[in-house]
């Protein structure tokens, strides 16, 4: 019986690469993961916004995290890979989001004690929520919510 107390204190997530950074992200976020193609351009949008690409009847928009959070100059490829997260803000027109990885998605267990702040970085970059040490290798925590507004702001601005 032990071990049923134990798996309430873990956090199945997901760790995805970036350029230039790792982001942990909730595993629950991850509706698919996606081969990069050539999305459709968004007229006048910030260069974080590549497009929209095509998924199960949707128009997604899809980002370039790293741009996003000016942590690097992130270009697409064919070896990339895109992550549609469900969109947590329940904006009926945005239920969904498109973000570019540098590969695959790895799950992780993590136990609430093995999260450990790092403080160490300055002030956070926009859109993300904490940087965090796991298991000792730095990551960040996505502000999801301020991505999602994000990307609402920019595709209106766009249109």
């Amino acid at each position: 019986m032990a071990n049923v107390s134990n798996v309430s204190n873990d956090i199945r997530g997901v760790l995805i690469q970036v350029a230039g950074a790792r982001l942990l992200l909730p595993n629950a976020t991850i509706a698919e993961v996606l081969s990069y193609a050539e999305p459709d351009p968004v007229e006048n949008a910030p260069e974080w916004l590549l497009g929209r690409i095509r998924w199960r009847g949707w128009r997604l928009p899809l980002i370039a995290f790293a741009r996003l959070a000016g942590i690097a100059d992130e270009a697409a490829s064919l070896g990339n890979k895109v992550l549609v997260l469900k969109a947590l803000g329940g904006d009926p027109k945005l239920p969904y989001f498109a973000l570019l990885t540098q590969g695959f998605p790895r799950l992780v267990t993590v136990a609430r004690d093995e999260l450990i702040g790092d403080a160490s970085g300055g002030d956070l970059p926009p859109g993300v929520q904490a940087r965090i040490l796991l298991r000792e290798d730095p990551a960040l925590l996505p502000d999801l919510a301020a991505v999602e507004s994000r990307i609402g702001e920019a595709l209106l601005q766009a249109a």
